[in-house]
C-alpha cells in the first residue's frame, strides 16, 4: 500500500462533444410568513405517494 501523494491530481476533461447539463426544478421548499398558522400535516395518503415518489426517483 502507498501513501497518499502530495501533490494533487490534475482535473479530468471529459470526452469531446459531451455537456454538463443541468436542471433546474422545485426542490419542495416553500416561503411561509413567520404569522402564519402551522400547516397540517399530511395524510396517510400524501405520506405513501411521497414514499412511493422517493423510491422511484432513487431507482432512476
Amino acid at each position: 500500500m502507498t501513501a497518499p501523494s502530495s501533490t494533487p491530481r490534475g482535473e479530468h476533461t471529459p470526452r469531446p462533444g459531451v455537456l454538463w447539463t443541468t436542471t433546474v426544478g422545485w426542490d419542495g421548499e416553500q416561503v411561509v410568513e413567520d404569522d402564519a398558522p402551522d400547516p397540517a400535516p399530511p395524510n396517510r395518503a400524501t405520506r405513501r405517494a411521497a414514499a412511493r415518489a422517493a423510491r422511484k426517483k432513487g431507482t432512476r
